[in-house]
């Protein structure tokens, strides 16, 4: 057995991992530029290849998200792990809230009077919050079901949904709905897989290339 190095920095790990990642996906690679930044900050997330073929991006997704991340914009999530994953000395830097409405008293009156589901009636409660915010879904199928039914209606203009719900009812069937619309930039992964840790990564990423923006 070889010796492992137990004692390894916390930035060398990261920047090992990153160099696996880039030596496991040779060039040409199906990505480019800030996109494969964002995928390769999933792939570190996940240590899946296969995301490769699953992650689907609208062509102004990472322009709009990077636009809004510096405008300090307000980001939304669907769940509590979302939002505690999402590294805050980022989000602080430019200004962002990272906010979970899950736990209102009003999201948990309206799921129960209405028998919905506490994910879909906090996008309800976000509405008047979501013009321009970052929204992000890493869990619940109803909560981006909901946020498309909004956006339909005309009743929100998110920059951006990270559209990630994870699981086997619904989940494939809400990003298809996703990637079928055309006016809000998405950044989503195709079929069932997603989870709260991947939508987390992709914003954490983002707002890393933000602050970049600013340094130039």
């Amino acid at each position: 057995m070889r010796d492992i190095d137990a004692h390894i920095e916390p930035e060398a790990i990261e920047k090992r991992s990153f160099e696996i990642i880039d030596s496991g996906v040779p060039e040409p690679r199906p990505f480019e530029g800030d996109e494969w930044l964002v995928v390769r900050r999933m792939i570190h997330t996940t240590a899946d290849f296969g995301l490769l073929s699953l992650v689907n991006f609208h062509p102004d997704a990472i322009k709009s998200g990077i636009a809004a991340l510096k405008s300090g914009c307000l980001i939304v999530t669907d769940t509590e792990m979302a939002r505690m994953g999402i590294t805050l000395r980022r989000t602080d830097r430019l200004g962002c809230r990272v906010e979970c409405y899950m736990g209102e008293p009003e999201v948990k009156e309206k799921a129960q009077k209405e028998k919905i589901t506490r994910a879909s009636a906090a996008v309800d409660y976000a509405l008047s919050r979501l013009n321009r915010a970052v929204y992000v879904v890493g869990n619940a199928p109803t909560a981006l079901l909901r946020l498309l039914e909004c956006i339909k209606e005309g009743k929100c203009n998110p920059a951006v949904i990270v559209g990630m719900p994870v699981g086997f009812v619904n989940a494939a069937e809400s990003k298809e709905m996703l990637m079928g619309q055309t006016g809000i930039p998405f950044i989503t992964v195709e079929g069932r897989k997603g989870g709260s840790a991947l939508a987390a990564s992709v914003v954490n990423q983002l707002a890393e290339m933000a602050l970049a923006r600013f340094k130039k």
